[in-house]
């Protein structure tokens, strides 16, 4: 697919200053035009570059995601599923821009991981600063996944630091109903 031709084709949008019309990842592909038909296009380029190769395109997989709305397509007699959202690369992508619904996903997917911890942090066997480092490293990096590209509001600022005090005190097994302050943590 590397050869796949769609670096010559014109249809492409503009991200920083680049233009690009394909986000590649293992044996997925994300296409990107300005228009219906560029799209359109795009598709039929990769369907004929994979089955030039053996390869067969999914239509059940394919899915198609604009900011306005599009007419329903078909391809070799099957329609073309219209999607409000997608997950690509392990982020949420809905067609309105919102990324406020990622910003959810992405705590909850925090707390999950902290809940599977469980039986490690009620360990007596395994010492604080052990147990820190596994915060550190397998639950905030799944919160902070894709964060680079988040504008945070004031309110999800103030969620962001509750699932960190949250995590804290789940950590050291100060249970919610205790009226503590923040400060030794």
């Amino acid at each position: 697919m590397r050869n796949a031709g769609l670096e010559e084709t014109q249809a492409r949008i503009n991200i920083s200053w680049r233009n690009i019309n394909n986000l590649r990842y293992a044996d997925d592909i994300t296409l990107m035009a300005e228009s219906e038909e560029e799209l359109k296009s795009l598709l039929m380029k990769v369907k004929e570059e994979s089955e030039k190769v053996g390869l067969k395109l999914n239509i059940q997989k394919t899915k198609t995601m604009a900011s306005s709305p599009i007419t329903s397509w078909e391809i070799d007699g099957e329609t073309v599923e219209t999607v409000s959202d997608f997950i690509i690369g392990g982020s949420k992508i809905t067609a309105d821009g919102d990324r406020s619904h990622e910003f959810k996903r992405r705590l909850l997917l925090g707390r999950k991981v902290m809940t599977n911890l469980d039986s490690i942090f009620k360990s007596r066997d395994i010492t604080l600063p052990t147990k820190v480092r596994l915060v550190k490293a397998m639950v905030f990096p799944v919160v902070m996944y894709g964060c680079e590209s988040w504008t945070v509001k004031k309110a999800e600022r103030q969620r962001l630091d509750a699932l960190e005090l949250w995590c804290w005190r789940r950590l050291l097994r100060v249970p919610w109903t205790a009226r503590r302050s923040t400060s030794p943590f």
